[in-house]
């Protein structure tokens, strides 16, 4: 197959990307890249930036897109028009694109941010989701059935940039006491980028339509599953001192825009990892095991250099902070 991915030399593109030539499809990534540092030499390179417009391969023939880095609609608009005659075009959008107030065991047709999406092209907090749905719509309007929507909540494993997993891998393999938010079965959902790499390319080679969850099952995996699992692969022997709601919203360790104390941790949205993977898994999505990702993200975690600073998660210095005034308060 001719491949595009548009912002495909990076986490999730990059995964793509690579088993994408392993499978010997030819790819041509657009990206915003220098060069140097460029993955997966045998892929051509094209360095652009989307805001800019596809000028420089605007109607070459493709037989599927996969645009990783959508997020407002008029870059949608562009790239939808720039590739029309493509023979597939898969959105990889969000499970944000439903309502904070989704239900458990939401399935891919519940309820999503509906008009007046914002006027902004601003991304925040608010506007991620309703965006994230503008975007889809015009990807379904402008192809149809060779539109396909892939909604992967969290995504994890080697190259994160954003250390949102990665973040209680390094400190449960850190031991001692950390801090963590109670309850210790609280659901989490993500899913490898690895895995959604193989789900994506498996679609496009099937030339299925649709709109899909990447996730992992609701249920199947905690928080204190992935913390003991850490300090199990690692023998580092790190006890968890579990702080109850009230404490965590007393020291200001709820997320905010600017601040992710507890990364993945979503306590004012109750069902935010209890969605529905059902329709993924029955169209061949395959999930690797939780030590697998955790020993390889270990692993390139290490191969950054230490300390490489964390993009998510509590410093050092504000961890024993906040442990030494739980341990005060009992």
């Amino acid at each position: 197959m001719r491949l595009l991915t548009i912002g495909g030399g990076r986490f999730s593109g990059r995964a793509l990307t690579g088993q994408a030539l392993e499978r010997g499809h030819e790819v041509t990534i657009f990206h915003r890249g220098s060069g140097p540092d460029d993955p997966w030499p045998d892929a051509e390179h094209v360095h652009a930036d989307r805001a800019d417009g596809f000028a420089s391969i605007a109607g070459r023939p493709f037989d599927g897109i996969v645009d990783f880095c959508g997020y407002v609609p008029r870059e949608l608009r562009e790239s939808a028009a720039a590739f029309a005659d493509a023979d597939r075009y898969v959105f990889i959008s969000s499970v944000s694109a439903h309502r904070e107030d989704a239900r458990a065991g939401a399935t891919e047709d519940d309820d999503v941010h509906q008009p007046p999406f914002p006027d902004t092209e601003s991304i925040t907090w608010e506007t991620y989701g309703p965006l994230k749905v503008a975007c889809e719509r015009e990807v379904l309007s402008a192809f149809g059935e060779r539109a396909t929507v892939v909604r992967p909540g969290y995504i994890v494993g080697p190259h994160d940039p954003t250390d949102r997993f990665t973040y209680w891998l390094r400190r449960a393999a850190r031991g001692g006491e950390m801090v963590a938010p109670a309850p210790a079965d609280q659901p989490l959902q993500w899913v490898d980028a690895r895995d959604l790499a193989t789900f994506v390319l498996d679609l496009v080679g099937a030339d299925a339509g649709g709109i899909y969850a990447a996730i992992t099952p609701p249920r199947e995996h905690t928080l204190g599953e992935v913390i003991d699992a850490a300090t199990r692969l690692t023998g580092a022997g790190t006890s968890v001192a579990w702080l109850d709601d009230a404490f965590v919203r007393s020291q200001g360790l709820v997320a905010t825009g600017d601040d992710d104390p507890f990364p993945m941790i979503t306590p004012d949205e109750p069902n935010a990892h209890l969605f529905s993977s059902a329709r993924a898994v029955a169209a061949g999505l395959s999930l690797r095991s939780l030590d697998e990702t955790i020993v390889d993200t270990l692993a390139w975690d290490d191969q950054r250099g230490a300390p490489w600073p964390m993009q998510a998660g509590l410093a050092t210095e504000r961890e024993a902070a906040i442990a030494s005034a739980w341990r005060a308060r009992a």
